[in-house]
């Protein structure tokens, strides 16, 4: 078997997308970024939607870059942020662009829908979140009942990328169970909660699963792009968190992870679900991840915060600050104040340091008034919940947790990694940067033949990266 593939891997976040070249040589995976670009959302109608037209053209452009860069290259994966779906008419056009998840089309549905939420967890197993797939199908449907006539296929954002590049219409596994609509156990789509809900049944897809072919590529992208060769394009984990933590070179049960990107997702990786009154009061899901394991996880408001900080910090005041100066500044504080990151006030923010202030004040700590006491209160509230859920995971599963795997890009912040160490007292291990695009590229690897299992792609993972570890430290903030 030939042991030296290339392996595109698109992976898209909720702020930027990037296509990288996987290199693998029989040992290790070199990566080579192809493109970038940015994703914003747009507003139409007063409604948040994805920019599809200009998504789809960066996957072509990418295509196309790569066939320059890369040359000849052997597969092609996708992945994306969870929830997000696009419905088609039977024409297989969008109806619309797909909704952006912090559009508040969705407040206070979940109250009007006829399931109460402990029947859902005990489906599906998936925590409530109110941007949840479900909550805006329904608000969808209410808002608009012609789309009964009009919608005929649902796809998520990663499937909708694999339509256009092979015309088949599928449902990944690890992107479907974050919807809230896939029964946990068994894997497939809950028809009870779909038809109680009135969603029609002919809208959800065949799911498939990481590691199958999704479908070859389309020849007239073959022809545009300029190449010969025929492409599969394979089901990854098209969940980008699916990827990350395939990406990860866990190498015991007692790591649990921590992906730090928009948002923080802390969990463990297990066989088989857990679904019980305490992981339904702490808010835990089981998403679905490669190789029939589940990730029991918790979502937490992540480096969005602090993408936000710069934001409106760059949009109120003369001085102009990045994501060092903000380090910077709460490494100097000498102020306590915290946050909640999941509280309503910090899912969609006009600004956030505004809602730092309402949250703090409300809470009895005062005012925050400069741009270290913004960021230390979110520092500070991140870390913190990392503790309280990593508590919440042990008394759940009944493991000890010994080390904590951080990676995706907040691991560039070594004040954040040294807090969650100090905050947790757990050894952190941090690395890689990348874990969602060597978990893309490693499952299209197991999809050519090339490994066979699991922790064959972690030794193939480990060999290929770098890795920091940050001990706990019992005073300061020193790194």
């Amino acid at each position: 078997m030939t042991k030296y593939k290339k392996c595109l891997a698109f992976d898209f976040g909720a702020s930027s997308g990037r296509l990288i070249a996987g290199v693998y040589n029989g040992e290790k995976v070199v990566l080579e970024e192809v493109y970038r670009f940015n994703n914003e959302p747009v507003t139409i109608n007063n409604h948040l939607h994805w920019n599809l037209e200009l998504l789809y053209k960066h996957i072509l452009n990418g295509l196309e870059a790569a066939s320059k860069d890369v040359a000849e290259f052997d597969s092609i994966g996708i992945d994306t942020w969870g929830v997000d779906y696009c419905l088609l008419d039977k024409e297989e056009k969008p109806v619309h662009w797909p909704f952006h998840y912090r559009d508040d089309r969705t407040e206070g549905i979940s109250s009007k829908m006829p399931i109460h939420f402990e029947e859902f967890y005990s489906k599906t197993g998936i925590q409530f979140l109110p941007f949840n797939t479900v909550y805006q199908l329904f608000a969808e449907f209410k808002n608009n009942p012609k789309l009964n006539q009009k919608a005929e296929y649902l796809l998520f954002i990663p499937d909708l990328f694999n339509h256009f590049l092979t015309g088949n219409n599928k449902t990944e596994y690890t992107i479907a169970s974050t919807s809230q609509l896939l029964n946990v156990n068994s894997k497939q789509w809950d028809f009870d909660i779909i038809e109680r809900l009135g969603f029609p049944k002919h809208l959800f897809q065949e799911i498939i699963f990481p590691g199958e072919i999704y479908g070859m590529l389309h020849e007239k992208h073959m022809r545009k792009i300029g190449i010969s060769n025929s492409v599969p394009v394979i089901s990854v984990g098209s969940h980008d968190t699916a990827s990350a933590v395939a990406g990860i070179p866990l190498e015991h049960e007692d790591s649990a992870y921590l992906i730090c990107g928009s948002w923080s997702l802390l969990g463990l990786e297990i066989q088989n679900p857990v679904v019980n009154e305490i992981s339904f009061k702490d808010s835990f899901s089981n998403e679905g991840g490669v190789f029939n394991t589940i990730r029991f996880l918790k979502n937490i408001n992540g480096m969005f915060l602090l993408q936000q900080l710069k934001k409106h910090y760059n949009e109120i005041f003369t001085r102009k600050i990045d994501f060092a100066d903000i380090i910077n500044a709460a490494k100097l504080s000498h102020k306590s104040f915290s946050i909640n990151p999941n509280h309503s006030l910090f899912l969609s923010p006009d600004n956030v340091m505004e809602a730092i202030n309402s949250y703090c004040i409300a809470t009895g700590q005062g005012k925050p008034d400069n741009l270290g006491e913004w960021a230390i209160a979110i520092y500070n509230g991140l870390t913190q919940e990392f503790e309280n859920q990593l508590l919440n995971i042990e008394s759940i599963t009944g493991k000890k947790i010994k080390q904590i795997h951080m990676v995706g890009g907040g691991i560039q912040d070594e004040l954040l990694c040294q807090m969650t160490a100090n905050v947790t007292n757990k050894k952190v291990v941090a690395g890689p940067v990348e874990s969602s695009v060597l978990g893309n590229v490693m499952i299209q690897l197991f999809a050519l033949g090339e490994v066979s299992t699991l922790s064959e792609i972690r030794q193939v993972i480990k060999r290929s990266v770098s890795l920091k570890v940050y001990e706990p430290k019992l005073e300061g903030l020193s790194l």
